[in-house]
């Protein structure tokens, strides 16, 4: 099967070079959205047949299917010509189709982008800019890009994740170092604005779909490495309630986060391990568990107070917790057990990946009797997890903190639950 993807604009009356135009006019099937339509049917072909190009899309592509598959083709392949925005290739449907149709033939005709439109409006240089797709797709690398402090950064939007709703979301976490500008129905001279406007204006306006918009960093914020315990919301006050910021920085290059996905944080209490993870390694998805309800409105002000935005919170018993539908973790720290350090990594290995790796902090107490590293030891050795050496860490005058790293050597492979959700 072949397709033939042609990008076009908001333009009601869009221009196309000759190659183009016989292509559309000895065309047979058509497809795209429901807005690309109403631009090109005075365009097509009398006797053509249009498909609408419509959430779900595993419903387009059987379609698609049927007609490879149909007896009325089967000298010559069909070709379906597509209408799609802009250029096919950027976060387009020509990449839908090479993934969902592999062995199909794909042929493009690219026109400008809206991000690439409104740059041009602009006269702003865009070879600098970080492009990110809310377009169907969670928040997380939009925050990614926000936590690495990027200059620039170009946003294709959707009805959810409206400019009001990202300069918001901007606003929650601290971003209001970032003006906005807005393109509204760009290529189309009748309907096309263009706004610049302040993060605050930007949160309470109404725009008209489609568009797209670019933010600016005005002045760069303070990067913190290693965040001051001070600087947190306690739990009750209380400042030993906490890991401390040289145990932290430890226990994160532990669970060797740099080639890591999705990290769990088991018993997160004020959120620091969360926290401190998601500012040093914004590309992992992170998930934080704990059972003591009052500790969500602390890990909510701490991630705002330190713009860390993509913390799924998961309030309750980890124990108790339905983990199959959470995406499955490559790393995780137990911060909080209760006594039932056992059960948590029993229930942890059902989820962890093959590769997997489980950090756990044993605090030696002389007042207080504890077993918590006999308990990981023991765990590992029944789990069949590979333990490696212990570092043993005395800050002042507290307990020695040993942080204890056991990894898989075993296990069967599970279906995988892809990060979609970014709930803080």
């Amino acid at each position: 099967m072949k397709f033939i993807v042609i990008g076009i604009t908001d333009n009601p009356t869009p221009y196309f070079p000759p190659e183009v135009k016989e292509i559309i006019a000895k065309g047979q099937l058509f497809s795209g959205g429901r807005r690309h339509h109403e631009i090109m049917s005075p365009l097509l072909p009398e006797s053509s047949t249009w498909m609408d190009i419509t959430a779900p899309l595993d419903a387009v592509f059987e379609r698609y299917a049927q007609l490879a598959q149909s007896t009325t083709w089967q000298e010559a392949p069909p070709t379906v010509v597509v209408f799609a925005s802009g250029d096919p290739l950027f976060f387009g449907f020509a990449n839908t189709i090479r993934r969902k149709m592999p062995e199909a033939e794909v042929v493009t005709y690219p026109t400008f982008n809206s991000l690439q439109m409104l740059a041009h409006r602009l006269v702003m240089p865009y070879h600098d800019m970080r492009i990110v797709s809310l377009t169907g797709r969670p928040w997380h690398e939009f925050d990614r890009a926000l936590i690495e402090h990027s200059a620039k950064i170009g946003v294709l939007t959707d009805h959810e994740h409206t400019p009001a709703a990202i300069a918001q979301r901007m606003l929650d976490y601290g971003y209001d170092n970032y003006t906005m500008v807005v393109g509204e129905h760009l290529g189309n001279p009748c309907q096309e604005r263009v706004k610049s406007l302040s993060l605050k204006a930007a949160s309470s306006s109404e725009f008209t779909t489609p568009n797209c918009l670019i933010i600016t960093s005005t002045q760069e914020r303070k990067p913190w490495f290693g965040i001051p315990d001070s600087a947190f919301e306690h739990l009750d006050g209380r400042a030993k309630m906490i890991t401390k910021m040289p145990i932290r920085l430890l226990t994160l290059q532990a669970l060797e986060l740099t080639g890591r996905k999705v990290f769990w944080d088991v018993g997160f209490c004020t959120g620091s391990v969360s926290i401190e993870a998601r500012r040093l390694f914004p590309h992992v998805h992170v998930e934080a568990f704990e059972i003591r309800p009052e500790c969500e409105a602390i890990i909510k002000e701490n991630a705002q107070r330190f713009g860390t935005p993509g913390i799924s919170v998961h309030m309750g018993d980890f124990l108790a917790t339905d983990v199959t539908t959470i995406p499955r973790p490559d790393a995780v720290f137990i911060g909080g057990h209760g006594g039932k350090l056992k059960e948590i990594m029993a229930k942890v290995l059902t989820v962890l990946t093959a590769d997997g790796i489980i950090v756990f902090n044993s605090v030696t107490s002389p007042a207080v009797h504890t077993d918590s590293r006999r308990l990981f030891e023991e765990a590992c050795a029944e789990l069949g997890l590979k333990q490696e050496s212990a570092m043993r860490i005395v800050l002042d005058e507290n307990n020695p903190i040993e942080i204890m790293k056991g990894k898989m050597i075993r296990g069967e492979e599970l279906a995988v639950v892809e990060p979609q959700h970014t709930e803080n």
